[in-house]
This record gives structure tokens, C-alpha cells and sequence, in this order.
């Protein structure tokens, strides 16, 4: 593994870990703190805050993914290196259980404090709402595939310089508050991961969803994406690299 792609992954790790730790964590602990819980807006508009605060933290060095949708979206549409795809996915998962490891070590210092479905995803008695499985599988695959489809507008030839990660963490927000009632908002199987992996064996269960939903929404959005904007446009994005030939 080069230099470069170990830094790659690092800013990956990194960026997913706040992710999961800051979005988790707004759910976890502060969504219902009596009298004064964030709710549902709140914890929205955590998720949307970690990626936008990411995206221009690490962004330039790794492109900002933090979620393995992301990157096979971007790969599907020739704009991640085939070599990059691995590496990212890996430290993307590393980097959301441990996000999810020290969330849990912080909240359980509290007397009393029970983890719950401590901010996991699910469908059917998991769902907050209680939705069915075909109705979560299709938010998820939808959500992502608008997600990816933004994301992938926003970093193309034409677009404001500079800009992307505001209209991308937005578009999260909007993501969440549509969906926390139906799956507690997923579109990322590295942040549906780590908390299941504390939540428990029924949740762990149920991560298949969060990781096919998600995955088709996004290669969807990405093979749309080479015919929308055109190999001349993605080939000239500035925000992350073309696709390797090799």
C-alpha cells in the first residue's frame, strides 16, 4: 500500500468516525435530554453537520466519502480509482466501529444508562415506526441514489468551485428527516455497522438491508451519472479522480 493511499484511508477513517460518533451521538444522547432532547431536527442536522465539517476538513485529501455507498457510487460513475476502493471501504468500517466504541464507553458512564437500539438501523419491529421490510429497503435505496446524484452534481464541471460540501451535508438533513422515522436513516453501511455491533444480535441481523439498499441506490445513481453529465464532464471533475483503466 503506497504513501498516498494510506493517507487516503486515514482521512476516510477519520471522517467516518466523527460521522458515526457525531450523528450517533446526537441520537444516543442528546435526541431525548429531558426538557431540553434535540429530536428528530436536531439529530438531522448532526449527521448533515460531521459531513459537511468533514468534507472540508479531509475532502481534498481523500475526495470525502465516509460511507462505502459513496465510494462504489463514485466508482460505478468512473470518478474513484479502482485501487482506492478497498482501502476506502476498510477504514470506513474501521474508522464507524470505533466512532460507535467510544460513543458507547462515553454514554455508559451515565447511572442507570440502558443502549437500547442505541441509534442502530432496522426494519419491521427494529423501524422506529414500525415500517415493513420493503418499505425501508426502498427509502434506503432511494435516499442514497438522490444522495449519490447530488453528490455527484455538485463535484461535476459547471458546479460552484468550492461549494460542494454544503448543498451535500444539506442534502443529508433532508436525507434524515424524511427517514428517521422509517429505518433511523441509514445510506451508509459503515454508520449502520458500528452501532449494531453494540446494539446487539438482532440488529447485527438486519445489516444486510443497510448494506444492499444503500449499495444498489448508489451504483444506480452512478452508472445514471455517466450517461447524464458525460465522460468529458466527470473527467474534469476537481473532487475526486478518475477511474483507472487498469
Amino acid at each position: 500500500m503506497t504513501n498516498d493511499t494510506i493517507r487516503r484511508s486515514a482521512a476516510e477513517f477519520f471522517g467516518t468516525f466523527w460521522l458515526t460518533f457525531g450523528g450517533c451521538g446526537a441520537a444516543v444522547i442528546s435526541a431525548a435530554y429531558p426538557e431540553l432532547g434535540i429530536g428528530f431536527l436536531g439529530v438531522a442536522f448532526a449527521f448533515g453537520l460531521t459531513v459537511l465539517t468533514m468534507a472540508y476538513a479531509v475532502g481534498h485529501i481523500s475526495g470525502g466519502h465516509f460511507n462505502p455507498a459513496v465510494t462504489l457510487g463514485l466508482w460505478s460513475a468512473g470518478r474513484c480509482a479502482d485501487h482506492h476502493v478497498i482501502p476506502y471501504v476498510v477504514a470506513q468500517v474501521v474508522g464507524a466501529v470505533f466512532g460507535a466504541g467510544v460513543l458507547y464507553l462515553i454514554a455508559s458512564g451515565k447511572a442507570g444508562w440502558v443502549p437500547g437500539g442505541f441509534a442502530s438501523n432496522g426494519y419491521g419491529a427494529l423501524s422506529p415506526g414500525k415500517y415493513g421490510l420493503l418499505s425501508c429497503f426502498l427509502v434506503e435505496c432511494l435516499a442514497t441514489f438522490f444522495f449519490l446524484f447530488i453528490i455527484i452534481g455538485t463535484t461535476s464541471k459547471g458546479a460552484a468551485t468550492g461549494f460542494a460540501g454544503i448543498p451535500i451535508g444539506f442534502a443529508l438533513v433532508l436525507i434524515h428527516l424524511i427517514s428517521i422515522p422509517i429505518t433511523n436513516t441509514s445510506v451508509n453501511p459503515a454508520r449502520s455497522t458500528g452501532p449494531a455491533l453494540f446494539a446487539g444480535a438482532e440488529a447485527v441481523g438486519q445489516l444486510w438491508l443497510f448494506w444492499l439498499a444503500p449499495i444498489l441506490g448508489a451504483v444506480l445513481a452512478g452508472a445514471m451519472a455517466r450517461w447524464l453529465y458525460g465522460p468529458d464532464t466527470i473527467v474534469e471533475t476537481t473532487i475526486v479522480e478518475k477511474r483507472s483503466v487498469a
